[in-house]
């Protein structure tokens, strides 16, 4: 047997059509089925490839064979001219197989890329070294260290393909480009041996040292970028094929770091959230959404409208009267200005989309709408009369969803008679950005309507979780105790910015403070109020944020709240919060001789977060979800866990349940309750088992 096997259709004109293969004839064309020509390496193999080797028609082959002997070797130093015909996607492993053909030519819109670094790997088949040596160093580094790919058209301007041609063009261009190239009437390019774009040697070197600083900066958590350059440069200083056998070498190293475990389980994770038993697998369609309705023009409001004309849902905005409508409105157009002013959308579509939203202040042309998101301040009566409202103005198929991110869907749709049709829609704020949508079930909601929700929220760029009906459902749920135990930390002594710190070098975008004043402080004790009623033992009665509030500070809207704002938004820490937290501390009573706590970071990132799991086990354990992933993507997506640590439950996994049960136990002897191993957490430590471990014999909220 060969290297490979081969799908041949070899042409009179003496040129084969194949997948990946050496046939004994003039010349290649290599394409993609499905109209794309290759969207990467099977992510599903990287399991396999830890153990060092790659499976490629029946046979077991090196890391290195792959990329010296197969990629380099029978592809690029070939005796017969290969050409790539790119259509649709040429992405990681697909775009270094093209980059090793003598010859590449793209249809419109397609797109190449090298994505791997999103997986805490690197290119592994060299594109590493033939990136730079066919766009130039500067623009690799921002394509690789980015994961940013470029449309086709962009890609000739810069030489990584040599022709765009329309779809119909694409196989006999290839076909006759493979010809030129046999018969010497093109030039014969190998991509790995150019130097021609490769800036000179002391030029690249400091063009590497900054981008080692910028990645540095940008993750300061992350190694693989670093090693990234490291590749790159070894092949700029020492040759090409040493820069391959580095690639490789590192590629292997790499795939064993806890970062590609975290980053790889994410991405399998987030894609298991679209299978939840008896929705997706009872073989409902989802019913098309023409038009959408939504409710309230603030900050919630607005956002959802701006995602929704984004992916071109028309959208119906309703506001009480014409001056909040007004303001709903400019929201929306200040949200889409924003994004003309980055160079991300043309004057002319911006009009387009804007054209499509539509302000009102009744319900009259609520007659044909197919579903509607109500994103009205939290109010219990309000969200029950206007659900009333829609149950009469609204046709009867059309999905009635909330916004809520506390209150009970039961309570919301209390009196109405269309209590299958009422679901949570709970957006993150900011709504058009944030990308996790946490979809809320009863018992009463009908799966057809939980299909037709998850349908529009990936049409709009979302990743849905279905979770059941409870105070805070999942993701604020699990979140609650973040900063809480926060607060518990800064009565028992320790530095309100330290801790913020100390969180924020774990990897979060934001530490507890710094999220209360982003907040606000009369939404913090909203919900802290439904969290004390719901959950009395096991709420921390911090008095600190209802002190601050009682002397005016609210968080970043009034200028002032742990932090002090100016007129950029900009944090700087305020010596007179001093005050503040002496007055808490001593209310609380928990320093003991006046002696204040001593932590390490270590212990302040574990006191913080461990009680968040703790939660999560709750959540999981009550069936509110079905999976430990779906928590995951909740904390990444919508809190801001970093993704390179794979998510809360993946996370804790990695220190294990029986280290957090033990930790937890100890603090809720000195501490109080706040800290209390629940039962799940404690079972799952006495068996050694994972916290992400399938839930047995319990009745899912699903």
């Amino acid at each position: 047997m060969g290297l490979g096997r081969a799908d041949m259709d070899v042409g009179s004109d003496g040129v084969a059509l194949i997948t990946i293969t050496n046939p004994p004839v003039n010349s290649l064309s290599v394409e993609g089925s499905s109209g794309k020509f290759c969207g990467g390496f099977d992510i599903g193999t990287l399991g396999g490839l830890q153990g060092g080797a790659v499976q490629i028609g029946g046979e077991q082959f090196k890391l290195t064979d792959v990329s010296v002997r197969i990629v380099t070797e029978l592809f690029e130093d070939a005796k017969k001219p290969s050409v790539a015909a790119i259509d649709g996607l040429a992405l990681g492993g697909g775009l270094e197989i093209a980059m090793a053909c003598h010859g590449r030519i793209a249809a419109p819109q397609a797109q190449l890329g090298l994505p791997e670094l999103q997986l805490g790997v690197i290119p592994g088949f060299g594109g590493t070294q033939r990136l730079p040596r066919l766009v130039g160093l500067s623009k690799a580094l921002e394509m690789i260290l980015l994961s940013k790919p470029i449309k086709s058209e962009e890609a000739s301007e810069l030489g990584l393909v040599d022709a765009v041609v329309p779809p119909v063009e694409l196989l006999n261009t290839a076909r006759r480009w493979a010809l030129d190239i046999a018969e010497f009437r093109r030039p014969w390019i190998r991509s790995l041996y150019r130097t021609d774009k490769l800036e000179p040697l002391g030029e690249a070197r400091e063009i590497l040292k900054f981008a080692r600083i910028q990645a540095q900066k940008r993750a300061a958590n992350l190694k693989h970028p670093l090693v990234c350059l490291d590749v790159i440069e070894e092949g700029i200083v020492s040759g090409p094929m040493a820069g391959l056998l580095k690639e490789v070498s590192s590629f292997q190293q790499l795939l064993h770091s806890d970062t590609a475990k975290s980053l790889i389980h994410v991405f399998f994770a987030q894609r298991s959230t679209s299978k939840v038993p008896g929705v997706t697998d009872v073989g409902l369609n989802p019913r098309r959404v023409r038009k959408v309705a939504v409710i309230g023009g603030g900050l919630m409001g607005s956002g959802i409208a701006t995602a929704l004309i984004l992916s071109g849902y028309p959208v119906i905005l309703k506001e009480v009267n014409d001056k909040f409508l007004q303001s709903g409105l400019e929201r929306i157009k200040a949200n889409l200005q924003s994004r003309v002013n980055k160079g991300k959308m043309s004057q002319e579509k911006f009009e387009k989309i804007l054209s499509l939203v539509q302000g009102t202040v009744d319900y009259e042309n609520f007659r044909n709408v197919d579903m509607v998101i109500e994103a009205v301040i939290e109010n219990v009566a309000l969200k029950q009369q206007i659900f009333s409202d829609l149950e009469k103005h609204c046709p009867s198929h059309c999905v009635l969803a909330t916004n809520t991110s506390t209150i009970d869907l039961n309570l919301i749709g209390q009196k109405t008679n269309s209590q299958d049709r009422i679901v949570g829609a709970h957006f993150f704020s900011p709504a058009h950005i944030m990308p996790l949508l946490e979809i809320v079930r009863t018992e009463k909601t009908s799966p057809q309507v939980i299909v037709d929700l998850m349908d529009v929220g990936k049409k709009i760029k979302k990743t849905p979780i279905v979770v059941g009906n409870c105070t805070g459902f999942a993701v604020n749920r699990m979140f609650f105790p973040y900063t809480q135990s926060a607060l518990l930390l800064t009565d028992l002594g320790l530095d309100v910015y330290r801790i913020d710190k100390a969180i924020t070098s774990f990897g979060m975008p934001m530490g507890p403070f710094r999220l209360a004043d982003l907040v606000g402080f009369e939404v913090a004790v909203a919900t802290g109020m439904q969290y004390l009623e719901h959950f009395p033992e096991r709420v921390y009665k911090s008095l600190l944020i209802p002190i601050m509030l009682e002397d005016k500070r609210a968080g970043e809207k009034t200028r002032k709240g742990f932090y002090l704002y100016d007129d950029r938004r900009k944090a700087r820490p305020d010596p007179e919060i001093k005050k503040y937290i002496e007055k808490s501390r001593s209310m609380a009573g928990l320093i003991a001789d006046g002696k204040p706590i001593s932590l390490t970071d270590k212990d302040i990132v574990e006191m913080v977060f461990f009680p968040v799991v703790n939660e999560a086990c709750r959540v999981l354990g009550e069936g509110i979800t079905v999976q430990a992933s779906d928590l995951d993507i909740a904390s990444v997506m919508g809190m801001g866990f970093p993704p390179y640590r794979g998510g809360v439950m993946f996370w804790a996994d990695s220190l294990g349940s029986n280290y957090i049960y033990s930790k937890l136990k100890i603090w809720a002897e000195s501490y109080g309750d706040f800290f209390k191993p629940c039962p799940f957490l404690e079972e799952r430590a006495a068996t050694g088992s994972k916290l992400s471990a399938p839930v047995k014999s319990i009745k899912s909220r699903l």
